[in-house]
């Protein structure tokens, strides 16, 4: 007997499975799977993102265009890197894109080898593209030299006793003895940064990003102490030499110190999955529905701290919306927390299964769970 009830309004805002599915891909799992079950179902997509990776992607889903760059990685070698322009004329540069932590090639070289200049040639090859407002994304990068490799691609140059210019790794750093500023690129002044990150750690110290980052990108517990002092020197010259402060301040600690350098540019700082749902008119998706499901690869506390499925939910709790998190895996630990408020936590697995089962399945899986979510909400 068909359904009479009314069609159902469904906005579905995941972040990416990392490793498995794009933000894009798991909300067309989603929307298959309620489709499945509710044929009527009216879908709104709106894949999010956070500040790490997928941020261009979602940035980019309303319009825009993807360019390749070349630019240094992480370890110096030169890579093929993704930017984005917008239609307003402004430009979304991703660090996990340029500088990432999933850049095997970066990972081989030690941490105090690797810097951030690809980000700083990339943006210079946009200020030359007329380009004056930046969206930096400050997540998931493999980098720790306190945004020197930003400044220096922007024309800072790092010197040592000798005058002879430094590499901007931390390894190098070590060395530093003056900061020259007075070849940073002048169109600098016309050009305006907002940071995509939620983290609000300052650069250095007990909560700066050698402490609290450094040790997930291959710092070592002996090298944390070191590598802090190196970016507490390099901070007070900058400082010193541009006439600003910013080592202290929220967000600077962000991807290993490059929040540090778009705070000395003149940046601002917002949650990046606020900035993602602002653009891509998440509150206009949820006009008028009756239902939101978002997700991640694994929801656990940290998820209620300005992830993308926690912003989303906050959006739809403001429109009178009710929120059900379907993410790949939930920390049981979390779950109780999660529940205050996600109506309903959920994963696709349908049992004890390996890692690499759920990876290679998890459009099929997200897909089945959905179409059962349905069933459950609709009564399909």
């Amino acid at each position: 007997m068909p359904n009479s009830s009314p069609s159902p309004v469904v906005v579905i805002a995941p972040d990416s499975f990392k490793g498995s599915l794009s933000a894009q891909a798991v909300a067309e799992a989603i929307a298959a799977g309620i489709t499945r079950a509710r044929p009527d179902a009216v879908i709104r997509l709106c894949p999010m993102a956070d500040g790490g990776e997928g941020t261009l992607d979602a940035m980019l889903a309303r319009g825009g265009e993807r360019r390749t760059v070349r630019v240094r990685g992480a370890s110096g070698a030169p890579r093929d890197a993704a930017v984005g322009l917008l239609p307003d004329g402004s430009a979304i540069v991703e660090s996990a894109e340029i500088v990432g932590i999933t850049d095997e090639v970066a990972m081989r070289v030690p941490v105090e080898m690797r810097s951030t200049r690809g980000m700083g040639e990339a943006i210079r090859m946009l200020l030359d593209d007329g380009v004056r407002r930046f969206f930096v994304a400050l997540g998931g990068s493999s980098t720790n030299d306190g945004g020197a490799g930003l400044l220096v691609g922007l024309g800072l140059k790092l010197l040592d006793n000798e005058g002879r210019e430094l590499e901007p790794t931390p390894a190098q750093l070590a060395q530093l003895a003056r900061v020259d500023a007075s070849g940073l690129d002048a169109r600098l002044a016309q050009a305006s940064f907002l940071g995509m990150s939620d983290v609000n750690n300052p650069l250095t110290g007990e909560r700066g990003a050698t402490a609290v980052f450094g040790p997930q990108k291959g710092v070592a517990a002996e090298q944390v102490t070191t590598i802090d002092a190196v970016l507490q020197r390099f901070a007070a010259q900058l400082e010193a030499a541009l006439g600003r402060s910013a080592s202290d301040l929220p967000g600077s600690g962000s991807a290993g110190g490059l929040g540090f350098a778009l705070r000395m540019l003149g940046g601002e700082f917002e949650p990046g999955a606020e900035v993602v749902a602002r653009h891509l008119a998440l509150d206009a998706a949820l006009d008028g529905a009756n239902w939101l499901i978002t997700g991640e690869g694994r929801s656990d506390v940290q998820t209620l701290y300005g992830k993308a499925p926690f912003i989303a939910c906050s959006h739809a709790r403001d429109a009178g919306v009710p929120a059900t998190l379907l993410s790949g895996a939930i920390d049981p630990a979390a779950l109780e927390r999660l529940s205050e408020h996600f109506c309903g936590c959920f994963s696709p697995a349908p049992g004890p299964i390996t890692l690499d089962v759920a990876i290679r399945d998890a459009a099929k899986l997200l897909e089945c769970e959905a179409a059962q979510l349905t069933r459950l909400k609709y009564g399909a």
